[in-house]
């Protein structure tokens, strides 16, 4: 699927927004970045940089997008966006709660100006509830969601800042799922105009469901009891013998007696899927002891289609793994970057656009004259 005939008007920052639209930018849509004339994107001067002085999370989510600066507290900056809005099929906006209504761009107003227009809101907590006015961040929105405290061994260890930001990220792969479906929605006949309250808080806890439902039949899931939180042995992490990690997720008693018999300790097979905590203790131990006899690389020559073992690794590793490298992941050379997760998206656009670089040929697409635009920039 290719969004080439898509445009979407931008008006997010940081990380989710911008990464929700790189995944449309990367399917082909034409993301038109609407930034303030002052700083811009703040995300284009966060540490740390790229070699020519680029923010790296700016330069990581806005590839091939278009810049433009508008000054949306006045009176022509906001003529003019609107203006943009007649042509354009998705907005997305990540202000906080409030923040749309008091500059005149809210959905109400808008989609008076296009009735088809698919409108997405992106705020740490959504648009209602108790919290829906409360600043936060990534940290903030896994905390609530009950992420965090599953982020550790067990309860008497502090809960661990997890080492990617979930809720940006999740929330940026929610908001543009939505809007991919809104807009198959209008293709297909269905209502025009949509409105989509996206929370990266929500996110996170639809994340939660192989973790969280017990609650719901008034088990407590506590951290390292879980069965995909390190609460059974053959799912776990194992310190090998030179102070690396390796998984182990045999869930199967297929990939576990496969394991077993490769390691040569067929007495272990009988006691996977026990809830004894004796004996899982036991075994544990076991696992501890076979894992300390190999290098981390000596475990990735010794796994097979049959026995799920992977290495940990660095970041830095991951990105030169060759199964990334074969899947096209990466792009090295002049303009490196980590690409979209879907294939048979677009080739991935590589410039960045500089702050407002494409302000004046986007208000010349929509007719706005010499003077106009000249008034525009002076406002700048």
């Amino acid at each position: 699927m290719h969004l080439d005939d898509v445009r979407v008007l931008d008006l997010t920052r940081l990380l989710p927004g911008p990464y929700a639209t790189q995944l449309l930018a990367d399917l082909g849509a034409d993301v038109i970045k609407i930034e303030d004339p002052d700083a811009g994107d703040y995300a284009r001067h966060l540490p740390p940089r790229t070699p020519d002085g680029t923010g790296a999370v700016f330069e990581a989510v806005n590839r091939g997008k278009r810049s433009v600066t508008l000054d949306l507290k006045t009176d022509d900056g906001r003529d003019a966006f609107l203006r943009l809005v007649e042509d354009a099929d998705v907005l997305i906006e990540s202000f906080r709660p409030g923040v749309v209504d008091r500059l005149g761009i809210d959905y109400e107003t808008v989609s008076d100006r296009n009735p088809d227009l698919v409108y997405c809101s992106i705020s740490g907590y959504g648009q209602d509830g108790p919290y829906r006015d409360h600043a936060g961040h990534d940290l903030g929105y896994v905390g609530l969601a009950g992420l965090l405290d599953v982020t550790r061994s067990d309860t008497d260890e502090r809960p661990r800042i997890p080492g990617y930001p979930v809720a940006d990220m999740a929330g940026g792969l929610s908001a543009a799922f939505a809007i991919v479906s809104a807009l198959l929605s209008r293709e297909l006949g269905g209502r025009g105009g949509t409105y989509l309250d996206c929370s990266l808080s929500d996110a996170v806890l639809s994340f939660s469901q192989a973790v969280a439902t017990p609650a719901l039949y008034g088990d407590e899931p506590r951290p390292g009891d879980g069965f995909f939180t390190g609460g059974h042995p053959w799912y776990n992490v194992y310190e090998t013998a030179d102070d690396r990690y390796v998984t182990l997720s045999a869930l199967e008693p297929k990939f576990w007696q496969a394991f077993c018999d490769a390691v040569d300790r067929p007495d272990l097979a009988s006691v996977h899927g026990t809830r004894d905590e004796t004996e899982q203790a036991a075994l544990r131990a076991e696992l501890e002891a076979v894992f300390a006899d190999r290098t981390r690389e000596e475990w990735v020559e010794f796994a097979t289609p049959q026995i799920p073992i992977a290495p940990v690794l660095t970041p830095a590793e991951a990105l030169d793994h060759p199964q990334f490298a074969d899947r096209g992941m990466v792009r090295r050379g002049d303009d490196p970057a980590i690409l979209s997760p879907i294939r048979g998206a677009s080739p991935a656009p590589s410039e960045t656009p500089a702050h407002g670089e494409h302000t004046r040929a986007v208000l010349e697409a929509i007719g706005c004259d010499e003077a106009e635009i000249e008034g525009l920039l002076e406002g700048d």
